[in-house]
């Protein structure tokens, strides 16, 4: 992976998303993470990261606004959210049918949950590679790490 189509931080905007309570602002946090750890991105013909992200909501569409390191803007696009709208209720129910199978599930229903819930976020993680086609290049792993922020921060707890 070069060193300059990378994130090397990711903020969310506080006036639009507003914090969470703490299983909430836990999940965020532990997305970030990830996603900042680990990743390869970069808008789409520009080689002059690496980039930071900052993510707001706008009219009900997921703002990203893409800096270089230095914070010079370099693009920002809007995403609606509504073809994920399904995907993020299935997952959820499926991430709660998870916890409640952990205390009471054999080890094998417990791992066709599982399953379904990583054919999910692989969904999931298709649909914004779609959606940002030809405006962000990412790989498979960083899109499954932001399809993980975005259903964090559509996660009520």
């Amino acid at each position: 992976m070069a060193a300059d189509r990378r994130l090397i931080a990711v903020t969310l905007d506080a006036a639009s998303i507003g914090r969470g309570n703490i299983d909430v602002e836990q999940e965020r946090q532990v997305a970030i993470y990830d996603l900042v750890e680990q990743n390869e991105f970069s808008p789409e013909g520009d080689e002059g990261g690496p980039y930071r992200l900052h993510i707001a909501l706008v009219d009900k569409k997921l703002g990203l606004m893409i800096r270089r390191e230095g914070g010079e803007e370099v693009i920002s696009h809007l995403l609606s959210l509504t073809p994920f709208m399904k995907i993020l209720k299935d997952y959820f129910f499926i991430c709660e049918s998870y916890r409640s199978a952990i205390r009471t599930a054999s080890p094998s229903q417990i791992e066709a949950i599982d399953m379904g819930r990583r054919g999910l976020h692989d969904e999931g993680a298709q649909v914004l590679s779609e959606r940002l086609k030809g405006k962000i290049r990412f790989d498979h792993d960083t899109a499954r790490r932001l399809f993980t922020l975005i259903a964090a921060l559509s996660w009520k707890g």
